[in-house]
């Protein structure tokens, strides 16, 4: 079984970061958020296409260099193409069923129970779902007998939701799920296809724990406690020399001597923390640079950022080399 995950999408929640870093390549809970998706994927997937878009020679890049534990090939589009136009754009030599991935959705899925569930099913397709307050920015699905999907709805009014479980980016389908997307164009396989497959067989996989679409600032942080609490982040603890609690994640060489941590963060490689400065909740990435007694919390400091000393920062995204 192969699996396409969609790593198309240009970030603009997360500017000024993906201006010079794709969303997908920056670090939560100790690792991109990209690898966390591929966590989730069964040891007996026999290769991972990515459906790259925007950046994609730097997510090639860093997969080349970082490789992952299963087979990786990149599918770059010449434009975008949505995300029905980018699985069929990926879709060469994929098995029948395949894993389907959104690469910015973070979340506890059992995909070996899924999978199962699929075939047990007998239908074209499984999508997972999660259950939400506000399923207004999702697609939402109706569920009758067995949680066959009746009905999807994409970005529904209230009052026109058929129910608060929402697509979560997650499924399993049959190959025959591609034949109607037309190639060579931008398409939208939940608005444009998914409705016209309802009649072969989908099915819902309702998740139970955690799931987060890490899209903004506030969605990515929150995606990063998730995954500490989980134990998916590493190492924990603080760093030498430093003070305060974990869990802290390290990337590399940091230099954090008398700095102070509260929890969830994730240090980049060459990053710095000076004597006094304290930093809690937050996201620094390669190169960054907090100057003493400055405080930061609840931020994403892109590559080489700099918080200038006793400068307190709270809520805010710096990009590549900003200083505030």
């Amino acid at each position: 079984m192969k699996a396409i995950v969609l790593v198309g999408g240009f970030g603009t929640r997360l500017r000024p970061v993906t201006y010079a870093v794709p969303k997908q390549l920056i670090p939560v809970a100790g690792k991109p958020m990209l690898y966390h998706v591929l966590d989730l994927l069964p040891p007996d997937v026999e290769e991972v296409v990515l459906a790259t878009g925007y950046k994609a020679e730097l997510i090639d890049a860093y997969v080349r260099a970082h490789p992952p534990r299963w087979p990786v090939r990149t599918v770059p589009e010449a434009e975008p193409l949505g995300t029905g136009g980018g699985m069929k754009n990926a879709s060469a030599g994929i098995s029948d069923p395949f894993f389907l991935l959104n690469s910015d959705v973070l979340a506890a899925v059992d995909l070996t129970g899924m999978r199962a569930a699929h075939a047990a099913n007998g239908g074209i397709g499984t999508m997972a779902l999660y259950e939400v307050d506000d399923p207004r920015p999702y697609g939402v699905a109706a569920l009758g007998p067995r949680d066959r999907i009746t009905a999807f709805v994409e970005k529904p009014e209230p009052k026109d939701a058929p129910s608060r479980w929402i697509n979560a980016g997650v499924a399993v389908w049959g190959r025959a799920a591609l034949d109607p997307i037309p190639p060579g164009r931008a398409v939208s396989f939940e608005r444009e296809i998914v409705p016209g497959l309802l009649p072969k067989g989908v099915y819902g996989f309702r998740l139970s724990r955690y799931w987060e679409d890490a899209g903004t600032p506030e969605r990515i942080l929150r995606a990063q406690e998730l995954l500490f609490d989980d134990h998916r982040g590493g190492p924990g603890g603080v760093p030498t020399g430093a003070r305060g609690s974990g869990p802290v994640a390290t990337m590399g060489a940091v230099s954090v001597r008398d700095a102070t941590f509260g929890p969830y963060v994730t240090l980049g490689d060459h990053s710095t923390v000076e004597p006094g400065a304290r930093v809690e909740n937050s996201i620094v990435m390669d190169g960054a640079v907090i100057e003493r007694d400055a405080r930061v919390a609840r931020c994403v400091l892109g590559p080489r950022a700099r918080v200038h000393a006793g400068h307190e920062v709270v809520g805010q995204v710096l990009g590549e080399g900003a200083e505030a």
